[in-house]
């Protein structure tokens, strides 16, 4: 299933490609830096790092920004916030919140690759109180119950 995203590209973002799936089976979509200069990250710090897009979803889609798994293996790089969530009536420029968790400086470039983001349907939930809930295997157990000495499928 695919959708349309209207997107307008902000001046800092004026010659970097638009957000793109990097092969068929691909998730998710490489959002890329849009720095005017590079940008320097130390270790245990972050940094908003703008992408010069803004975007309008259609109804009843959210963006996902998600991490970028080499960047994450390779320098330490995590987004705190993962997955931050953009959602469908936001209409600012994304930007994403990149951590440091490495033991060396990061530096970012403009055009370099910095998350992924992934597009999903959004379910709408109502809430309903009621004064019991139904009993399960698990029931309460929850941090770790279901692992090892825990509760086995």
């Amino acid at each position: 299933m695919g959708v349309t995203i209207q997107v307008r590209r902000l001046p800092h973002g004026e010659g970097l490609p638009l957000p793109a799936y990097a092969t068929p089976g691909a998730a998710g979509m490489d959002l890329l830096a849009a720095v005017a200069a590079p940008v320097t990250i130390e270790p245990g710090k972050r940094a908003l790092i703008p992408t010069g897009l803004a975007i309008a979803l259609p109804p009843g889609f959210e963006m996902q920004v998600r991490p970028r798994s080499g960047l994450a293996l390779r320098n330490g790089i995590v987004l705190p916030n993962s997955p931050g969530t953009i959602d469908e009536d936001y209409r600012g420029e994304v930007q994403v919140i990149m951590l440091n968790a490495g033991d060396a400086p990061f530096t970012v470039e403009r055009g370099m690759r910095i998350a992924q983001a992934v597009v999903a349907p959004v379910v709408r939930a109502e809430w309903q109180e009621v004064d019991s809930l139904d009993d399960t295997a698990r029931s309460a157990g929850g941090f770790g119950s279901t692992g090892v000495g825990g509760i086995t499928p």
